[in-house]
């Protein structure tokens, strides 16, 4: 473990910062999304959530080497190169005068973002480990978990004052604050001595292994699931705050609400995990998700659009973003538990699956929005059924296992 450089407070609020970059870059789209569509999608306004789902594609390919090239080139350098890369498609994005050509520029964005989200952690782990690294990304968290709180409401005030454009320059100044702040108050945390050099070989064999453990087969694919439920409701968010309940313009304020809701789901997480189990605790989760998509299922065809139904709705949105916080760490934590020993290849390869899998789920989904949330809540009941399934089959393999 290196010696901290900069204060922890410094470190973990520029920290909470890089991986902000994601939540900002997602969340902030969502209030933009009915103008880009009027403005370059007028026959098709649904297309315009793909600005989202690629975004999330190209994050998830550039999660797959960003790990391995921060082992091989330094953290500082590929942070660097990631925020250069996501500043020229943002830039490329503002000035687009099609949506295929934002959708391009929001892919490779998503590749340059791949860097904070995974290179990050590579710098806590540097330099913190064991408990210590832990409560470092619990606090890291806890300041991340504002973002999405507070994005839509900063990308609704964007719009209003520069036009849905304006929120490209935005990302811009965004990325550029943290990677002034990151080289000019942070050293290098990754030694010469301590990189390796870049393999893709490693890559596949690490897919390989990864394939062959049951836990880790099944953690993916819930992961997948889990993944493909939270892009999907994403997109379609804000089409049926606005189209749906007439509540387009209240839509910041109560995205912000139920992301700090949802926000508690860690500490609740952190509260129970050791007495009861990772695998129960997402067992549970995604049993729980089946029942209540049901209802809501069964809510949308049988009773009026109208505030009960709003009230009903924003209950099982919650529930929804709940149920992530409560699956994807434990999720994460369990596969990698027997890969201690190629943990950076495969967090890389297992966030790059799971991402690509769920966005490939979620683009359909999102895609069949009919102005109600009923094709939400059948893709969300399928994923949950899926993964809950996955879930009781680990729970037999891991009892036959010797």
């Amino acid at each position: 473990m290196s010696t901290l450089p900069i204060a922890r407070v410094e470190f973990i609020a520029l920290c909470a910062m890089m991986f902000a970059t994601i939540a900002f870059s997602i969340d902030a789209m969502l209030p933009a999304l009915p103008e880009i569509g009027r403005t370059l999608s007028p026959d098709n306004l649904n297309r315009a959530q793909l600005i989202i789902t690629s975004f999330v594609l190209g994050m998830g390919l550039g999660t797959l080497f960003a790990g391995p090239l921060s082992d091989a080139f330094g953290r500082k350098r590929v942070l660097i190169a990631g925020a250069l890369l996501y500043s020229i498609c943002a830039f490329l994005g503002a000035q687009a005068e099609s949506l295929e050509l934002i959708l391009a520029a929001r892919l490779f964005q998503g590749i340059g973002a791949a860097g904070p989200r995974v290179v990050t952690l590579a710098i806590i782990r540097d330099l913190f480990s064991g408990r210590e690294m832990a409560k470092i990304v619990s606090f890291v968290m806890m300041v991340f978990t504002l973002v999405p709180a507070i994005a839509p409401t900063l990308g609704a005030g964007l719009i209003a004052l520069t036009g849905w454009r304006g929120i490209f320059f935005a990302f811009i100044v965004f990325s550029m604050i943290s990677i002034l702040w990151l080289g000019l108050r942070l050293p290098e945390p990754l030694a010469r001595k301590d990189r390796r050099p870049l393999r893709l070989v490693l890559l596949w064999d690490g897919l390989k292994e990864m394939i062959r453990l049951p836990v880790v087969r099944a953690s993916v694919i819930a992961q997948c699931f889990s993944f493909a439920v939270l892009f999907a409701t994403i997109s379609s968010v804000q089409q049926i705050y606005d189209i749906t309940f007439g509540r387009g313009d209240e839509f910041p304020y109560w995205f912000g609400g139920i992301a700090l809701v949802s926000g508690t789901a860690s500490f609740v997480n952190a509260r129970v995990v050791m007495r009861l189990g990772m695998r129960y605790i997402v067992t549970f989760a995604l049993g729980a998700q089946v029942l209540l998509s049901s209802l809501m299922i069964l809510a949308d065809l049988t009773l009026p659009t109208g505030t009960f139904l709003f009230a009903v709705f924003l209950v099982w949105n919650t529930s929804l973003f709940f149920q992530v916080g409560l699956s994807l760490g434990n999720l994460n934590a369990m596969a990698l538990e027997p890969l201690g020993h190629m943990a950076g290849t495969a967090a890389s390869v297992m966030g790059a699956i799971a991402t690509i899998c769920g966005v490939t789920l979620a683009v359909p989904i999102g895609l069949a929005f009919d102005g109600t949330p009923l094709p939400l809540a059948l893709g969300v009941c399928a994923c949950s059924i899926l993964a809950f399934s996955v879930m009781l089959w680990m729970r037999r393999a891991e009892r036959l296992s010797p």
